[in-house]
C-alpha cells in the first residue's frame, strides 16, 4: 500500500517500510455541527426565499447572513474531520490531527504492549469504534483512533505488525 498524497509530509518511511493501513475517521465523526451547519444553513436559504417573496427585504439579508454563518461551522467540522489521519506501517503508528496547526502521534510498534477496542451499539451497527495502543507501564492509551471505521481491519493490521521485528521477521 502506498502513502496517500494527503500523508506524504508527516509520515517518514525508512526504504524497508510500509505502510500497512491508512484512513481518517468514521463519517460519523463530523457530529451534531456539521448536521447543525446544514439545517442553519438549510432554514437561512429557506427564510430568505419566503421574506422576499413577500418583499421583506431585510430579513431575507438577515437570513442570508445566517446561511452563511452555517455554511462556516459546517465547513469548520468538514474541515477537522478530513484533517484527521490515522496510519499503520510495518514499523509506526501515527495519528495526525489539527487544521490550522498540526498535532502528529507518532510511535514505534516495538514500545505496543496492548490495544483496546470499545464500541458502542451504533458504532457496530455503523462500522466504527475506537482503538486505544497501551505502552508498558501506561495506564492511559498512548495513542487512540477515534471513531476508527473498519476498526477490526485496523487492529488486525496492527497486531500483525506488532508481532514482527522492524526487520519484518517475526519475533
Amino acid at each position: 500500500m502506498s502513502v496517500p498524497q494527503e500523508t506524504a509530509d508527516w509520515v517518514h518511511l525508512r526504504d524497508d517500510e510500509r505502510v500497512t493501513w491508512t484512513n481518517r475517521p468514521h463519517p460519523i465523526a463530523l457530529g451534531m455541527r456539521f448536521v447543525l451547519g446544514l439545517v442553519v444553513t438549510l432554514a437561512g436559504l429557506l427564510v430568505a426565499a419566503w421574506a422576499w417573496n413577500a418583499g421583506y427585504q431585510l430579513v431575507g439579508w438577515l437570513a442570508i447572513a445566517v446561511a452563511i454563518v452555517g455554511i462556516g461551522v459546517a465547513t469548520v467540522a468538514y474541515a477537522f474531520w478530513t484533517n484527521t489521519r490515522y496510519v499503520i506501517t510495518t514499523d509506526q503508528l501515527y495519528a495526525k490531527r489539527g487544521v490550522v496547526s498540526r498535532d502528529v502521534t507518532q510511535l514505534s510498534l516495538e514500545r505496543v504492549q496492548n490495544t483496546t477496542l470499545r464500541q458502542s451499539v451504533a458504532g457496530r451497527v455503523l462500522g466504527y469504534g475506537d482503538i486505544g495502543v497501551y505502552t508498558a507501564g501506561s495506564d492511559e492509551p498512548e495513542v487512540t483512533f477515534e471513531r476508527a471505521p473498519e476498526p477490526d481491519a485496523a487492529r488486525a493490521a496492527l497486531a500483525t505488525q506488532v508481532g514482527r521485528s522492524g526487520d519484518g521477521t517475526d519475533r
